[in-house]
């Protein structure tokens, strides 16, 4: 695990270091603002298109087998855009279809790094693996970028692809020397897979839970994904709490150099401060033992009003102040939704249930800036955070009180006339 989690920092912070240069050099290609979000649209369509198969893919496939090649094909890709970069040849459609390849082995690689990781403990360590994973994520997302404009400035725009490639090689040549943890059981088509605790006595007690050797169809994630009612409820919390908050780079830009009077400084310093409650959020989450998904909704309403706060910030530094909790809480929710996500399935099913929730997560992903751009431009920033928090809050609140009303409701049941006088009658059942 310690191997793991240095190999994923070091490409994680490759990665950060490619998406910092990427953009400028669309731009720098293109001269097109248009052309960069495209070229973001279609890197990230295959995620929406090709989750489900990856995800598929991931429980068919040995799973070190499967996260080796796609991180060797991954390096491969920025190693060729390096190549391009550096002699001149990289056009605009040479670029998209980068791009799109990326995304595609993106839809394999991401559940098959994901589960790998789980792997390398015994299960009862899963939610603290993930924590650690979120803040390795983190710090290297800190690096990336620190890193990609000292390279940039000194190596060029080409080194930072070349790094980036570097970056996977190192995953790739790590992964064949790990071993799954003491208690890993051999699942379906050989890849490894924490332990799956045995089933209940009464069939009616997991109707979910089909055998490992039953089909390894996409839709048998798919239906097993939308009867499982806490992991649809995840999903809309998930989806909300991503469509009218979190987009803090959006906007807490528009508020910090808008009303605040702030600049680029100004939200260089935001972001700093969210990075850091980043990191100070994912040692917390990382401590989490059984997380549910009611604690994810807590925390997600929590987030919504410190959004609300947020937006009635009188200036700049009562603003910083807030960042700091909020970042910690959405840290600390994803920490806690994400070992929910890879823990709840049956282990056979987790490669497909997490390419669900690729297809899911791209689909918010995509409309969640447009949407929040628009009420910015309908409310003002203060408004569209004001705004948001009250859905995500009221939404969340609204939901857990319907589920409450529900799972409380009493049921009576009435005796038969021809009952014996003697036996006692029934009376409600919770």
């Amino acid at each position: 695990m310690r191997w793991w989690s240095v190999a994923n920092f070091v490409s994680n912070a490759g990665t950060w270091m490619q998406l910092t240069v990427q953009n400028l050099l669309v731009l720098q290609i293109t001269g097109s603002a248009a052309a960069t979000g495209l070229s973001m649209s279609v890197q990230a369509a295959p995620a929406l298109l090709m989750s489900l198969a990856g995800g598929a893919a991931v429980d068919r496939w040995p799973r070190r087998l499967t996260a080796a090649v796609s991180q060797s094909l991954l390096g491969a890709i920025a190693f060729a855009t390096a190549a391009l970069v550096a002699t001149g040849r990289l056009d605009l459609t040479i670029l998209m279809v980068l791009a799109a390849l990326t995304g595609i082995v993106a839809t394999v690689d991401g559940p098959a790094c994901a589960l790998l990781g789980n792997d390398l403990v015994p299960p009862d360590d899963v939610p603290s693996a993930i924590g650690v994973g979120s803040l390795v994520h983190s710090a290297g997302r800190l690096a990336g970028a620190a890193l990609g404009g000292v390279t940039v400035g000194f190596l060029g725009t080409a080194a930072a692809y070349a790094a980036n490639g570097m970056s996977f090689l190192f995953v790739a040549a790590v992964i064949p020397f790990l071993r799954p943890a003491y208690g890993v059981l051999r699942g379906a088509a050989g890849a490894a897979h924490p332990a799956v605790p045995a089933a209940p006595a009464s069939a009616s007690a997991a109707p979910d839970v089909e055998p490992v050797g039953q089909d390894m169809t996409v839709r048998q994630g798919l239906v097993f994904f939308m009867r499982r009612p806490r992991l649809v409820a995840l999903a809309g919390i998930t989806g909300i709490s991503a469509v009218f908050g979190r987009n803090y780079n959006l906007t807490l830009a528009v508020l910090v150099t808008g009303p605040l009077a702030g600049g680029a400084g100004s939200f260089g310093t935001v972001s700093t401060v969210l990075a850091v409650g980043g990191i100070v959020g994912a040692v917390l989450g990382a401590r989490l033992r059984q997380p549910s998904v009611r604690l994810v909704g807590m925390l997600a309403a929590t987030g919504g009003l410190l959004q609300v706060v947020a937006g009635f910030s009188p200036s700049f530094a009562v603003l910083l102040v807030l960042v700091l909790p909020m970042a910690i809480v959405e840290t600390v929710s994803d920490t806690a939704g994400t070992t929910v996500l890879q823990t709840d399935p049956p282990a056979h099913l987790r490669g497909r249930v997490l390419g669900v929730w690729g297809s899911i997560s791209t689909t918010w992903g995509l409309a969640g800036p447009p949407a929040l751009g628009l009420v910015m431009e309908l409310a003002g920033a203060r408004g569209a955070l004001v705004l948001g928090g009250l859905v995500i809050a009221g939404s969340i609140g609204a939901g857990s009180l319907l589920r409450r009303r529900r799972s409380t409701a009493p049921v009576v049941l009435r005796t038969e006339e021809h009952d014996a006088t003697a036996r006692p009658a029934l009376g409600t059942a919770a």
